[in-house]
């Protein structure tokens, strides 16, 4: 009997993961991964703001234990606390810091879901291991899901095809409400479970307070691109993204500005007071960190953020880098998003945007 090792979050995916896995003859066994404690990075930081914090893993791993006792599994235990802070957590500061907006969720896939944990899982003896996540692999490939809505191919396209190898997908053709309802006929606590959203260790705080206690805000000035005005302040060029409309502060005009651009060095806020102002568009970018699982093809799609649609680009392989080339203009392309290239529903792999460019230009305000 072959034994896998599945990802238990607390969770109604990974619940009902496991519960197929459990019905299909496989040898299963539950591991549950803590990756974050507040009062341990306190102590990293030297930072008492958030000591009495309580923390919702531990929820999470109390609803793990009632789902895996239901099942008949057991349930181990994993701290990568430390891994989760210098593979991901140092990386979202340092991108910060840059002014760019990077995407946690992808490296904890790469470095901790799909590395640390594999290694652990071995220890038990796995065959496989399994997640929650909505996607498919065959033959060491990922695809995307049966249900579009929920796929996650763009948070695992940085997985290589080893780390694909031994992995299975008991979702990849199910939809959401098909989970929850095989969570509400087999009695698991967690069927009717609201889903974890937004970034994972920040969860349902306020994210500026959050990001407040590990980097320095400065305020500076919102400035009119077309007009070089001055029309507000911002709090910290941390807090905003390419294409951003809430959360400004100019007074009237709120409702209709985006975030189109930054200056670090004069701690500037550009922005446009329309959609489809030219600053959003740009027509290529250049990508880094490149994982490719496939042989290279120069005609592809590409999505520049998660849930956009997929949108024909051309590809030119650089030495270390990718320039992805789109005829139509695209809005909002963002430094530190990962764009990921898809050949129907097969994901090609994928890289973190390095530079935006129009008309073969950098962009001067990205």
């Amino acid at each position: 009997m072959k034994r896998v090792v599945v990802g238990i979050s607390g969770g109604v995916d990974s619940s009902v993961a496991a519960l197929l896995l459990k019905n299909q003859g496989y040898d299963v066994i539950g591991l549950f991964m803590r990756n974050w404690d507040s009062s341990i990075n306190n102590d990293y930081l030297g930072n008492p703001n958030l000591n009495n914090e309580i923390c919702p893993q531990e929820e999470d791993y109390n609803d793990a234990l009632k789902v895996c006792k239901k099942i008949g599994i057991e349930l181990h235990r994993v701290d990568f606390v430390k891994e989760y802070w210098d593979y991901v957590f140092k990386y979202f500061l340092d991108e910060l810091k840059l002014g760019r907006t990077p995407n946690p969720d992808v490296m904890c896939n790469k470095y901790i879901k799909f590395d640390m944990f594999i290694k652990e899982a071995k220890k038990l003896g796995a065959d496989y291991i399994a997640t929650g996540h909505y996607a498919k692999v065959k033959d060491g490939k990922l695809y995307k899901a049966y249900d579009l809505n929920k796929d996650q191919s763009y948070f695992l396209s940085q997985l290589s095809s080893e780390q694909l190898k031994d992995v299975l997908f008991p979702l990849g053709d199910l939809d959401k409400p098909t989970v929850r309802k095989i969570a509400q006929e087999n009695g698991l606590i967690t069927a009717n479970k609201k889903d974890s959203t937004g970034i994972c260790f920040i969860g349902e705080r306020n994210f500026k307070e959050f990001l407040k206690n590990y980097l320095p805000n400065k305020e500076g000035n919102i400035v009119n691109i077309d007009t070089n005005e001055i029309i507000g302040k911002h709090i910290g060029l941390m807090y905003y993204t390419i294409g951003q409309r809430k959360g400004l502060d100019i007074g009237g005009m709120s409702d209709r500005a985006f975030v189109v651009g930054k200056d670090l060095d004069k701690n500037i806020l550009y922005v446009a007071l329309n959609d489809e102002n030219e600053y959003l568009y740009s027509t290529s970018c250049i990508v880094d960190n490149i994982v490719w699982n496939h042989k290279k093809i120069n005609k592809c799609n590409a999505k520049f953020r998660y849930r956009q649609k997929d949108n024909p680009v051309e590809l030119e392989f650089l030495d270390n880098e990718i320039l992805v080339k789109y005829d139509q203009k695209i809005k909002s392309v963002t430094p530190g998003q990962v764009c990921v290239f898809y050949d129907g529903d097969l994901c090609l792999g994928s890289g973190i945007i390095k530079e935006v460019r129009k008309n073969n230009k950098k962009l001067w305000y990205l």
